[in-house]
């Protein structure tokens, strides 16, 4: 069930795709659900929306897509193409998003001098951790690893939000790539849903690391745990513990930083949560 969504959004195409989107906003960060309703049956639908691809998916009768806008995406239209697959032949429908400008917070932190201005004996890790995530993005399994929505990973409210931009002992940096939920330390942290863990380990910025590769190119990454209770390769379902709430890696205090990519756009997992909520844990 969709929820928190904008009422009478409609994305209008000609049969043989009806087309409606689910969002609660059409901003920078947030997610938009593409459902199709095909005149007759298809095999498979591709959207292409912002200069990438995404892969739809089955629900019943319908097909669904999620589309990412990014923190950075510029306001203005944005030209969304669904291309069906019916019997071996092309079904096509094209409209428009009109994305809507986003004013985000500020907020000035004080941390560790080393984690505004690293040494110079670890800045070669610092780009390799860099760049390892930036390929992780790329790699997403090709189906659908989820279902039936998404849970919260622990029960703090959250107090960064997303897109803040952060200043770190008075430097500006980069925006807040995700939403950090107030928890205390040592509360475990559970799976929103299922995926295959793709990474697991310390990294500088975020300390101990962990990310899930959800399929169909949505990752969620959680930071700063204490305790790290799955390993790279792992299968997880919905509620599945993965860690600890901890203190590790650039932050002022125990919390769970989450953060999630969808299609390579850095999204607010609240955005997903309201859009896709899961009633209860497996586990």
């Amino acid at each position: 069930m969709l929820a928190a969504v904008l009422s009478g959004t409609t994305v209008r195409a000609a049969d043989p795709l009806r087309i409606t989107v689910a969002a609660r906003s059409i901003q920078p960060g947030e997610v938009v659900v593409l459902s199709a309703r095909p005149a007759e049956p298809i095999d498979a639908l591709r959207v292409h929306a912002f200069g990438r691809d995404v892969e739809g998916f089955r629900v019943g009768s319908l097909w669904q897509a999620l589309v990412g806008i990014d923190l950075d995406a510029k306001p203005g239209p944005v030209t969304i193409t669904l291309d069906g697959v019916s019997a071996g032949r092309s079904v096509q429908a094209t409209s428009t998003l009109v994305v809507k400008a986003r004013t985000f917070p500020r907020r000035a932190l004080r941390v560790d001098a080393a984690f505004v201005d690293p040494p110079a004996a670890v800045l070669t890790r610092i780009a390799e951790e860099a760049a390892e995530l930036e390929r992780l993005w790329t790699t997403s399994a090709a189906n659908r690893l989820w279902s039936g929505g998404f849970l919260r990973p622990v029960p703090g409210i959250a107090n960064g939000a997303f897109g803040t931009r952060r200043i770190f002992n008075g430097q500006p940096r980069q925006p807040h790539g995700g939403a950090d939920l107030l928890s205390p330390a040592g509360t475990p942290i559970l799976a929103p849903s299922g995926g295959r863990v793709v990474l697991a380990r310390a990294l500088y910025f975020t300390g101990n690391t962990v990310v899930i590769d959800h399929g169909l190119g949505l990752f969620s990454l959680f930071a700063h745990l204490s305790t790290v209770e799955v390993r790279t390769g792992d299968t997880v379902a919905a509620g599945a513990v993965i860690g600890l709430v901890g203190a590790t890696g650039r932050v002022t205090g125990p919390h769970l930083h989450w953060a999630m990519r969808l299609g390579g756009a850095r999204v607010d997992p609240l955005s997903v949560l309201a859009l896709l909520p899961r009633e209860k844990a497996e586990h």
